[in-house]
């Protein structure tokens, strides 16, 4: 997923344009610290503690021009009205959040609020249209069949949450003023590995994997049933 951001990023600035860019739930700040490294000011909001606090010592132990480019706040995803003013940042990443907020078009109106003239929104959701895949692959047939009237599942860490439609979101970006652009299926054949298997340890094995998730992931019918969406919307000029 990183490789499409960057695709994005690059397709829509100038080479060498130094980004002002919003990591909504940053989690532990992979993507946020990754972004730094690239040269962009990046601002991270996380509402859980801990996650902020791994976030921040991964942080101290990066070079002083880095720490300088990246700042940390604690608070809620929809609260970011309260933070920042509107038109703020070049690109807002709301990623592996949206399944855990119930009714998620406040959020997402204030993210669009959030967006300068011509800024992207990357937006990494569960596809509700491919929730039966995991169960059938693993021949658990009355939660496949369950999966296809509902957005609703149970997660890895067993927590109760929801997945998003592409048709859906695609309205309400449209509605917010930052029409999809791109999309993406992230996980298409890798889904059903399990949290602890460990990448393959020969490179070309590696990369070929990499390959073969990217290619699916932007060609149909395969992203159409992948685990994740990666959907990219741009604010009108």
């Amino acid at each position: 997923m990183a490789r499409q951001l960057d695709e994005q990023i690059t397709g829509r600035y100038p080479v060498g344009q130094r980004l002002r860019v919003l990591d909504v739930g940053m989690g532990q700040g992979t993507q946020a610290l990754r972004l730094a490294r690239l040269g962009h000011q990046v601002t991270g909001l996380e509402q859980d503690t801990t996650m902020a606090a791994v976030a921040r010592e991964a942080l101290a132990g990066e070079p002083e021009g880095i720490r300088e480019r990246m700042r940390i706040i604690e608070g809620d995803g929809r609260d970011t009205g309260v933070h920042f003013l509107p038109g703020s940042f070049d690109v807002v990443l709301c990623h592996g959040v949206l399944m855990y907020v119930e009714e998620p078009d406040a959020l997402l109106a204030g993210l669009g609020r959030m967006l300068a003239p011509g800024g992207l929104l990357s937006l990494l959701v569960r596809n509700a249209d491919a929730l039966a895949m995991r169960p059938g692959l693993s021949g658990e047939w009355a939660d496949a069949l369950a999966s296809f009237d509902t957005v609703a599942y149970t997660n890895r860490l067993g927590l109760d949450v929801r997945a998003d439609r592409l048709a859906t979101l695609t309205d309400a970006l449209a509605g917010i003023g930052a029409p999809l652009q791109a999309w993406y299926g992230v996980r298409v054949f890798t889904d059903t590995a399990s949290d602890d298997t460990a990448a393959p340890e020969d490179p070309a094995e590696a990369e070929a994997l990499l390959a073969v998730e990217e290619r699916a992931g932007r060609t149909d019918p395969y992203r159409g049933v992948a685990a994740l969406l990666h959907l990219c919307g741009v604010r009108g000029a």
